[in-house]
């Protein structure tokens, strides 16, 4: 259940494995390197609490300079809500630009280090309420499709579920900058359950999503999107907060014709590089659910009444700055 950019893929058939990317260069490798060993350095001597604030204080700096990503912040947050939608005012406005400031910098930080501390730490930061639902529907053998979107820094999901011991597949955008892909080599170099997560693309063949489920992988893929990507892609029109929006559907689609459960999951990152995993659903009975318009747009609409209540809950979550 990874990070993803995209999340539908085109018909015929592809390879899923071995990921085939592009070589980070090494100026690029190196400047990473520095500024990894640095973070970790920092955290052994003043602790990770003692990193986060340190992340914090950069933060605060770069939102007090940084009016064009301020600005940023404030357009997306209008998409996010629906232009013209009164939905939080301004005072909470700029508080959350401010949070969103702490949270991507901090985010950003654990990432880079994520692989360096034991999985104990890691895990024990996570905290998933409902993980008990989570494993009752994998003991069926069927494939779960959990449906994300750009909120929250779901680029870590994917880790915490492999060390949790399932088995995770993500559809992710083909365009991975740089850091991204260095820091995944590192995981994959760290963890063994790292190197069993598949990761498909966005561009690719939906044989691979179907095999997923059909094989009992937990698969996730972001509905949500920014921008036009093809008229080749499904696509679903849902109301949230009270205008039209287009999602993308043939991930849905496919868990329906494969009878699998569909949830949807968020992550909230909290103070001091902790998180929290909600999951939403089922949002159909895979028992009873059908490949139908209807049943389509029943559940597209449910993931969009989910992401209104998360979103106006956690506005400071929106990813895309």
């Amino acid at each position: 259940m990874c990070a993803a950019n995209a999340s539908t893929v085109n018909s015929g058939s592809s390879a899923t494995l071995p990921r085939k990317e592009p070589e980070v260069g090494e100026l690029a490798r190196l400047k990473y390197e520095l500024v990894r060993g640095f973070l970790w350095a920092w955290g052994k001597c003043f602790s990770l609490r003692g990193l986060y604030l340190l992340g914090t204080g950069f933060a605060v700096c770069e939102w007090l300079v940084n009016y064009k990503r301020r600005r940023r912040f404030k357009i997306h947050l209008k998409t996010g809500f629906g232009r013209g939608t009164r939905v939080i005012d301004r005072a909470t406005a700029r508080r959350a630009c401010l949070q969103h400031f702490i949270r991507t910098r901090c985010d950003k930080l654990f990432y880079l280090i994520f692989d360096k501390l034991p999985r104990e730490e890691i895990l024990s930061r996570v905290r998933f309420p409902r993980e008990a639902d989570l494993a009752e529907a994998v003991k069926d053998g069927k494939g779960i499709y959990v449906c994300l979107s750009h909120i929250g820094s779901h680029h870590v999901l994917a880790l915490i579920m492999a060390l949790k011991g399932y088995r995770v597949a993500g559809v992710r955008d083909p365009n991975e900058g740089a850091m991204r892909r260095y820091v995944q080599r590192k995981y994959e170099e760290t963890f063994p359950e790292f190197r069993a997560v598949r990761l498909l693309y966005s561009n690719m063949y939906p044989r691979d999503v179907y095999r997923c489920l059909q094989e009992g992988y937990i698969l996730g893929s972001t509905l949500d999107i920014g921008r036009e990507r093809g008229a080749h892609l499904r696509l679903v029109t849902a109301e949230m907060f009270g205008k039209p929006r287009d999602f993308l559907a043939g991930p849905v689609q496919i868990a329906l014709r494969c009878g699998a459960p569909i949830y949807q999951g968020f992550v909230v990152s909290r103070p001091g590089f902790y998180f929290d995993i909600i999951l939403k659903g089922p949002l159909a009975d895979p028992r009873t659910a059908e490949d139908t318009p209807e049943t389509l747009k029943a559940i597209v609409q449910a993931y969009a009444d989910n992401i209104a209540e998360h979103l106006a809950e956690h506005p400071d979550h929106i990813s895309r700055t």
